[in-house]
């Protein structure tokens, strides 16, 4: 009786973990330019904490200085390239007029 049971526990805990149902759901796919978004919203996070943390007196003035222009050289590299995916290509500027 206890074979039994612990056959049927076990067959339970298998097809519980190893079930796949028949149709799977993903998340919507990620382009460049969200990444590029979701980055540049955390630099720019970093940079008000960066920030406080400096007006709190937390960070010394030289790693404020380095930090900062750390972050602010990403920021700019971010928004150049958020920019430049923007834009439309040549082509299609050319496709758009024809």
């Amino acid at each position: 009786m206890i074979a039994v049971a612990c056959a049927l526990i076990t067959a339970g805990a298998l097809f519980y973990i190893f079930y796949m149902p028949g149709e799977l759901q993903s998340g919507p796919e990620n382009t460049r330019l969200a990444y590029l978004q979701e980055r540049k919203d955390a630099v720019y996070e970093n940079l008000r904490d960066l920030n406080f943390e400096y007006k709190a007196g937390k960070v010394p003035d030289v790693d404020y200085q380095s930090m900062k222009a750390s972050l602010e050289d990403e920021a700019a590299a971010l928004l150049a390239e958020m920019a430049r995916l923007e834009q439309p290509t040549l082509r299609d500027r050319k496709g758009a007029q024809v």
